[in-house]
This record gives C-alpha cells, structure tokens and sequence, in this order.
C-alpha cells in the first residue's frame, strides 16, 4: 500500500511538471510577443515583417542544428522502416484530432456551412474510420479544411505583427501565438494526461512524440528541397511561410490590391537607376541599353506600362 500511494505520489508530480512546462512555454511565448511589440518600432530590418531579424535568426539557426542532430536521424528512420500505409494511418490519425480546432474556429469565423461539414467528417472518421485511422470522410465528399485561431484572428482583422522564429517550434507571427493555447486546449491528448503501465509514463508522452515525428516527417522532402535550393534557409522559410499564412486567412484568394502593390513594388525596384560601369579608361560611364516599354497585365484586367533605360 506504501508502495502504490508513493507511485501515485509521483505520477501526480509528474503530472504537475509536465503540465507547468507546458504552460511556461506559452507564458514565454508572450513575452516575446510582448518584446516584440516594442522592438517592432525601434528595430531596423530591411524586411518590414520582420524587425526582429536579429532575434529570429540565431533561433532559426539553433532549430535547424537540433533537427539535424535529433529529429532528422529520428524521422529518416521512421520512414524507411514504417511501411507507407501505417504512417499514412497516423498521419490519419493526428489530422482526425485536430478537426476539433478546425471545426471551432470554422464558427469563429462564421463558416457555418463549413463547420458543420467538417463537424460530420470528424464524426464520421472517428467512428467509421477507427479513430481517424482510415480517412472514410473525403471518400464521401466531406472535404478537409485547414483552419486554426491565429487564421480567425486575421479574419476579424487582427493585425500579422512581426515574425517569430520559437524555439523547437519554428516559425510564427505574433497573431499565431494565441493558437499555441487553443490548439492545444481543444487537443484530446491533453485531458487523457494518464498513467499506464508504469509510474510517471504517461498516454500523452508516447503521443506528442509520435505526433512530432509525423509532422516532421511529412515536412522532410520539402526541408531537403529548402536545403538544396536556398542560398538563405532563413529567408526562405520565412517567406514561404508568410505567403502560405496569407494564402490561408484568405481561404485561396487574397484582395487583389495587395497584388497590385506587390507588382508595384517589384517595378519601383526594376526602375531603379543602374550603377554606373566604370570603363577601361577609369571614368564611369553609363551603360547603353535601349528604352523598352513591357505592358503587364494586372489581376484586375487594366494594364500597367514599365519603361525599363
């Protein structure tokens, strides 16, 4: 009897612990967030989404070196020993238990037609599908959405705010760092926090790492492709995942003025005066390149003309 209160003794710290990290975590989250704040308007960066350049890019650094040591050996073996249609089962799986945070934040943000949608693909799966296991929903035209809380406050006009790079996460923005908590308070795994097996092993710990290991390895040819590629990973993981956050919010389809601006911006730069060559004899002279004029045709169907010299 001694033994059995002392096991529960300790799960119950362990428990505790477990559930502090957990919440330290985000409390250190907002004090980033909050430092932004305040940095957003003193930093220089050449990129205005991202004043805290300085802060993000050791982070960046730091995420990668752990990836490579750690979960990249871990990952490459989980492929090439786990048969495709068991990983595909688990990814399965973990998708089934985020539709709770889809389906709510689908209401959110006043997606009614939608949240009932992917309310039935959740029940259907879970039932039909063995816990999310067998995707049986998409097979009934129940199609799979992608939505989250940092996405619903963009769609009440919350503001992007400065890009983050978090440790062991990776890269968000201040607006995503609410979805930390709803994400992971609308998580089933986080209430079946319970002792099997053996004191202080827990359902949840096997769980979240089985679910880190899925989504690194669904993310493993396309950080290959960055590492091949970039000759900047830190620019291009922040670029690619600003675009995708856009593209998300929007459900597929920003404003077209926010195109515009962007081919706008890209001309002004295409129109900047060249630097003078020097020539053979020491002068600097400019170079001879005939005026052309490019029409391009805008989303919105009118035309803008660019005179390049």
């Amino acid at each position: 009897m001694v033994s059995s209160h002392r096991s529960r003794n300790e799960i119950s710290s362990f428990h505790h612990r477990s559930r502090r990290g957990i919440w330290l975590y985000m409390a250190w989250c907002l004090c980033v967030v909050a430092m932004s704040t305040g940095c957003a308007t003193t930093g220089s960066s050449q990129d205005p989404h991202d004043s805290l350049e300085s802060i993000n890019r050791p982070l960046h650094n730091f995420n990668d070196y752990i990836d490579d040591k750690l979960m990249e050996p871990v990952v490459h073996t989980y492929i090439e020993y786990t048969p495709k249609p068991v990983r595909g089962g688990v990814s399965n799986f973990f998708d089934n238990i985020g539709e709770i945070n889809v389906l709510l934040n689908n209401f959110l943000q006043g997606k009614g037609k939608q949240g009932l949608s992917d309310t039935g693909r959740f029940l259907v799966n879970s039932t039909v599908g063995v816990l999310g296991i067998f995707d049986v929903a998409t097979s009934l035209g129940l199609e799979k959405h992608d939505e989250d809380f940092g996405q619903t406050l963009g769609v009440w006009g919350s503001e992007e705010g400065p890009y983050l790079t978090l440790p062991f996460y990776g890269p968000t923005t201040t607006r995503g760092i609410p979805d930390l908590a709803v994400s992971t308070l609308t998580n089933p795994i986080f209430y079946l926090n319970l002792p099997i097996l053996a004191a202080g092993v827990t359902f949840a710990a096997p769980m979240m790492a089985l679910s880190m290991i899925d989504k690194r390895a669904r993310l493993d040819k396309g950080i290959h492709f960055r590492d091949e590629v970039a000759l900047d990973t830190y620019v291009f993981t922040r670029e690619a995942y600003l675009q995708r956050r856009q593209y998300l919010v929007y459900d597929g389809d920003p404003p077209q003025e926010e195109f515009l601006a962007e081919a706008e911006d890209l001309l002004d730069e295409l129109e900047v005066e060249e630097e003078l060559v020097p020539s053979p004899d020491g002068a600097q002279s400019q170079p001879n390149v005939q005026s052309t004029t490019t029409t391009i045709p805008s989303l919105s169907g009118q035309k803008v003309a660019s005179s390049h010299e």
